[in-house]
C-alpha cells in the first residue's frame, strides 16, 4: 500500500502554486489556470482538505515509474465526481475540467491500479473513527440490488431477474454497521444472490479478517449458511420477514443495507448500468461512496454550494 499524501516525505524546490495538490507541487500541471469550482459535485475548500490528506501517492512520485501527471489532481477528482453525480458521458464534460479522455483514462487508472479503493478505504476508516468506532469492523450486511442495463452492456455479463422483473446487472454489497461499503460486486441480474455470496464473502474475508458476523435477508438461507461457518469461519445470521407482517417494515440490520443502496441511487451513474465493464461499475460505487464520506467528514450539507445572493435593483 502506498504512503498517503501527507505522508510523502517529499519536498519541492519549486514556487509554491495556488493549488496543494501533486501534481501542481511536484508534477507538470504548475503551470495550468486555476478553476473555480461551481457544480453541485465539486468539492468545497473543506473537503479537499480532507481528501487531499489521505490521497494515495502515484508510482511517479515515489520512484517506481510511470510520467508525471499533468492535470490537476483536485481537477481531475471534480470531474470524476461530475460523471458519477449527474450521469453524463465521459465526452459530455463542461469543458472547464480536463479533456475527458485524461479524466476518463485517470478514473481507469485508479481503479485497475487500485487507488481508488485506497482513498475510499481512507475516507471509511476516518469515518468510522468520527463515530466513535474502530478502524477494523466486526460485523457486516450483505444484500443486492438489481438495474436495467443500457444497450451497450455485452450479454455476457447481464441477465434476467425473474424476481424482479429487470434486465440487466445486480450489484452485490457488503457494509458495516454505519453502513459504509466494505465490498462491492457486479454481475448479471440472472446470478442468484447465494451464488454471489460465495465469492463476496470470501472477499470480505480476505480484506476483513476481524468480520465474524455477517447479517442477511432470507435470500442467502439454506447451504450457504453452513459453508461459510466451515470455510470462512463467519457467522451468517439470516434476518427474516415475519410471515404475518404486511406491508412496509423495517426489518433490525437489514436497512443499514438497504439505506445504503439507496444513497446509491442519489448518483445518476448508478440508477441504470451503462458500464461495459462489471470493475467499472463497482469503481463507481467506490466514487459515489467517497463522495458520500468527504461530504460528511468536511461537514458539507446535501444540495451543495450556497447560492449567491440576487444583486439590488
Amino acid at each position: 500500500m502506498s504512503q498517503s499524501f501527507a505522508l510523502a516525505g517529499v519536498e519541492s524546490n519549486s514556487p509554491s502554486p495556488s493549488c496543494d495538490c501533486l501534481a501542481h507541487r511536484f508534477g507538470n500541471a504548475a503551470d495550468r489556470p486555476d478553476r473555480t469550482p461551481c457544480y453541485v459535485s465539486d468539492m468545497t475548500d473543506a473537503e479537499w482538505q480532507v481528501v487531499r490528506a489521505v490521497l494515495p501517492v502515484p508510482a511517479w512520485l515515489e520512484g517506481r515509474g510511470g510520467r508525471p501527471e499533468g492535470f490537476c489532481h483536485r481537477q481531475m477528482i471534480d470531474a470524476v465526481r461530475y460523471v458519477v453525480d449527474n450521469g453524463v458521458k465521459w465526452a459530455n464534460l463542461p469543458t472547464d475540467f480536463p479533456p475527458y479522455r485524461r479524466v476518463h483514462a485517470f478514473a481507469r487508472r485508479w481503479q485497475v491500479t487500485g487507488l481508488l479503493a485506497e482513498l475510499h478505504d481512507r475516507l471509511r476508516d476516518r469515518v468510522r473513527q468520527k463515530e466513535g468506532r474502530t478502524v477494523d469492523p466486526s460485523a457486516a450486511i450483505v444484500d443486492s440490488q438489481s438495474l436495467r442495463a443500457a444497450a451497450n452492456i455485452p450479454r455476457s455479463t447481464s441477465g434476467w431477474d425473474g424476481g424482479k422483473k429487470v434486465g440487466g446487472r445486480k450489484r452485490h454489497l457488503a457494509v458495516d454497521c454505519l453502513g459504509l461499503v466494505l465490498v462491492v460486486l457486479v454481475t448479471a441480474a440472472s446470478v442468484q444472490d447465494r451464488d454471489a455470496a460465495v465469492p463476496l464473502l470470501e472477499r470480505l474475508r480476505k480484506l476483513y479478517f476481524s468480520v465474524r458476523l455477517v447479517w442477511a435477508d432470507g435470500g442467502y438461507a439454506g447451504r450457504l449458511v453452513d459453508w461459510a461457518a466451515e470455510k470462512l469461519q463467519l457467522t451468517l445470521d439470516i434476518v427474516k420477514r415475519s410471515d404475518t407482517t404486511t406491508g412496509f417494515v423495517v426489518l433490525p440490520r437489514r436497512w443499514v443495507v438497504e439505506r445504503t443502496l439507496s444513497w446509491l441511487m442519489r448518483s445518476r451513474r448508478l440508477v441504470r448500468d451503462v458500464e461495459t465493464l462489471p470493475a467499472m461499475h463497482e469503481a463507481m460505487v467506490l466514487w459515489s461512496m467517497t463522495m458520500l464520506m468527504s461530504g460528511r467528514l468536511a461537514g458539507r450539507r446535501r444540495g451543495g454550494f450556497s447560492r449567491p445572493e440576487p444583486r439590488a435593483r
